[in-house]
């Protein structure tokens, strides 16, 4: 495989392309691309629109105009070689006249596959699977997750005092973090498609689950909100059920069930926020991809804990996590990891 600095030095600016468009994009991939003219320098670049818009290819073609004519793409996602709201992307970059495509990730799906060849039937040097593993790593995973397994692609986010309490025990758990940390959510919630709580966190916090920005204003772009109440015991009159954003009841009976029901509404990107036991539920199903833990410098000695039973009696059981990021907020400590499963799983395909 041969791929010039630039082309990698690209790859890297694609990727970030598509990281700037997750959480507007499903059920579409958030692709980023970028378009290489033929003297090597950047003549374009595009991140998938929102459902109906052009692709990451079309809309760096577009900003390349001319410049794109005996050009390189570099591209996060093998470009698609079918019609679905949209034309071909393939279609698109022949049209282009582009010499070369630089592609991460080869297209999962049998609908949308067959981009690269028929690139390379038409003449056109095609390089797939460069920097593959950083793609499937950044904004392409849950895109990836629903492509591969048919569900979404679940984030848990907890915050939680360094011995592991959610709340005091009277209750009290507004402020366990600082404002840095409760920013980063805001953030962290409009990268998602969903934000999913179970019927006993409405009850205890009354919590809104919207997205909103510096200055405390309600984001133009709100995340599904999704309440699981088995029982119907959330009333009427509960902040999540106002009409800032849209919300979905769930009256699913496990974690997968759940899951199922959203992935039929579109959603790829769950951020997962319920209580103890409600994480616990999806931890022991197997069905958290990644943790983001804000963990606040203070003690409790007493409370609810961070996660509820998760049927594991001894050490050797422990559910291993894989740190991938560790970040000062302010005063508090942002860690994201993810179960080494996902890892293993990712070391195994590779080496296939």
């Amino acid at each position: 495989m041969t791929v010039s600095p630039a082309e990698r030095a690209a790859m890297a600016r694609a990727r970030a392309l598509g990281a700037s468009v997750l959480g507007t994009t499903s059920p579409n991939p958030p692709v980023g691309a970028v378009i290489l003219a033929a003297d090597g320098t950047i003549a374009g670049e595009g991140a998938t629109a929102p459902p109906g818009g052009p692709h990451a290819e079309v809309r760096a073609l577009a900003a390349a105009g001319e410049r794109a004519r005996g050009g390189t793409v570099v591209v996060t996602l093998e470009p698609c070689a079918h019609t679905g709201r949209t034309a071909p992307c393939t279609d698109a970059l022949l049209a282009a006249g582009v010499a070369r495509v630089v592609a991460a990730v080869p297209e999962p799906t049998e609908l949308a596959g067959g981009g690269a060849d028929l690139l390379r039937a038409a003449g056109v040097d095609v390089e797939l699977g460069v920097e593959q593993a950083e793609a499937e790593d950044g904004a392409l995973a849950a895109w990836l997750t629903g492509a591969r397994e048919r569900r979404p692609f679940v984030v848990w986010k907890v915050a939680a005092t360094l011995d592991g309490r959610v709340a005091a025990a009277d209750g009290t758990s507004r402020w366990i973090t600082g404002e840095p940390a409760r920013a980063a959510v805001h953030r962290l919630r409009a990268r998602c498609d969903a934000v999913l709580v179970g019927s006993g966190t409405v009850l205890a916090d009354d919590p809104q689950l919207t997205v909103r920005g510096p200055d405390g204003s309600d984001a133009a772009r709100q995340p599904l909100r999704v309440v699981v109440d088995r029982r119907e015991r959330v009333p009427a009159t509960a902040r999540v059920l106002d009409d800032a954003a849209p919300t979905h009841r769930s009256r699913a009976g496990t974690p997968a069930a759940v899951l199922a029901e959203l992935f039929g509404l579109g959603v790829r990107r769950v951020l997962l926020e319920g209580g103890p036991t409600l994480a616990g539920a999806f931890l022991r199903a197997g069905l958290v991809d990644e943790v983001v833990m804000h963990l606040a410098p203070k003690l409790l000695g007493a409370g609810p804990f961070l996660v509820g039973d998760l049927g594991i009696p001894t050490i050797s059981g422990a559910l291993p996590l894989t740190v991938r990021d560790v970040t000062l907020l302010g005063g508090d400590v942002e860690v994201r990891l993810r179960p080494t499963r996902h890892t293993e799983g990712r070391q195994r395909d590779q080496s296939n």
